[in-house]
């Protein structure tokens, strides 16, 4: 009765934080998918006759260097962020959940055979390896999301891997494999669900530096390649008119900070949801 009480009262403190936050998801996900219904300005589309404007009817957000709309540029730059970021982090899921389960719940050779690959890929720092995959597969958006790919699916697998070899030793484990279940079903109705909740959270927390490694990647030249509008590359775009334009570096700038904050705090919201019910559970 006691655990009940405290993990209702718990769970109200971070009832408005999740709303809060769904709330600034979900209106992030409008604005971006805005431009599928009404795009009113071609994004590549230049005219040097009015760069550099201000805010105005016809541009809301004024223009750019080349007279090219703001707002339309974020709006679709968001679209692509966003977009290859999620592409990323799915596929390195994809990739590294059932890595983590083979390995942890068959051993043997294969386990010994991923080790050797995660310890070569851990031996330095995520970003280090993405720009140097990028660097080697050469600058585009496609190459940059399989450079992410390529570093991030070592980490899901090494999560999976640990659950699976502490969930596995359970007498859970056991009776099922006593009464002929198969390693899949075992895996695919025991070990999965296990896993699903730590594997929400490090997701949720990896989104916003998976946006970062991107727009950081773009800005140096190495993700997104012009005229594509892209968070990180229009940030490249507007360095040289900083000093007389600076809300051309000051937009996009900050849509990369919000939508980071709003998936770091729905990661922090995740993670004490979990930890919440493990607590009372004990």
């Amino acid at each position: 009765m006691k655990d009940s009480f405290m993990y209702l009262s718990i769970q109200k403190k971070y009832r408005w934080q999740a709303v809060l936050l769904i709330s600034f998801t979900i209106i992030v996900i409008i604005a971006c998918l805005y431009t599928f219904l009404y795009l009113r300005h071609d994004p590549t589309y230049t005219n040097l006759d009015r760069r550099l404007e201000g805010m105005g009817l016809a541009h809301p957000l004024g223009t750019d260097h080349l007279g090219r709309d703001i707002l339309t540029r974020l709006l679709l730059g968001g679209q692509q962020t966003i977009g290859f970021s999620l592409m990323a982090l799915g596929v390195a899921l994809l990739v590294g959940i059932p890595i983590g389960l083979i390995s942890g719940y068959k051993r043997k050779v294969i386990d010994r055979i991923f080790m050797r690959i995660a310890d070569g890929f851990l031996a330095f720092p995520d970003t280090i390896v993405a720009i140097v995959l990028s660097g080697l597969l050469g600058p585009g958006i496609g190459n940059l999301v399989l450079a992410i790919v390529m570093v991030k699916w070592v980490n899901y697998a090494r999560l999976v891997r640990s659950t699976v070899l502490s969930e596995s030793q359970k007498e859970y484990i056991l009776i099922a494999r006593t009464n002929g279940l198969s390693s899949i079903k075992i895996m695919r109705k025991h070990l999965v669900p296990h896993i699903l909740g730590n594997v929400l959270v490090m997701a949720s927390l990896d989104l916003g530096k998976i946006i970062l490694l991107i727009s950081s990647l773009s800005y140096i030249g190495l993700g997104a390649q012009p005229p594509v509008p892209e968070w990180g590359a229009m940030l490249n775009d507007s360095r040289p008119h900083f000093q007389s334009s600076p809300e051309l570096m000051i937009y996009p700038g900050l849509a990369i900070v919000v939508v980071v904050l709003i998936t770091n705090l729905i990661g922090d919201y995740l993670r004490d949801h979990f930890d919440v019910k493990k607590e009372v559970q004990r």
